[in-house]
């Protein structure tokens, strides 16, 4: 079995997380998708961040077809964990991550950089907020 490991906020789902998730199960047999929790996305983004509360945003991404387990983290060292227990064969990450520190890639066999689409969740959310 090949084990594809993914993390990160999603916060608000859009095109191009759907597109990272069928990319990256279509590398393997079994996706883990870690995402922050509610606390660490608002140190790391600002008091009004999350707009959707962990509970929403993991019974979202549980009911993705792409997607076979989710689990939450709130450290870096819990997000190291997490890849060190997982042990995925393939981590894939967005390209803007190339040549930068990766956390957990020392328990990874190989990791895939998806070069990123104009989609994030900032913009979506200021295109919202200028309509």
């Amino acid at each position: 079995m090949i084990k594809v490991f993914v993390n990160g906020s999603f916060d608000i789902l859009h095109a191009g997380h759907i597109r990272l998730f069928n990319y990256a199960k279509s590398l393997g047999d079994h996706l883990l998708v870690a995402i922050d929790t509610d606390e660490r996305i608002s140190k790391l983004k600002g008091p009004k961040r999350p707009i959707n509360f962990l509970a929403d945003r993991k019974l979202l991404l549980e009911n993705l077809k792409a997607v076979d387990a989710v689990w939450s983290f709130d450290s870096d060292e819990e997000l190291e964990d997490i890849v060190r227990i997982y042990s995925p064969d393939i981590m894939v990450k967005g390209s803007d991550y190339s040549g930068g520190r990766i956390i957990g890639e020392q328990y990874c066999g190989d990791i895939v950089f998806l070069d990123r689409t104009n989609d994030s969740t900032t913009a979506k959310i200021q295109h919202i907020i200028n309509r």
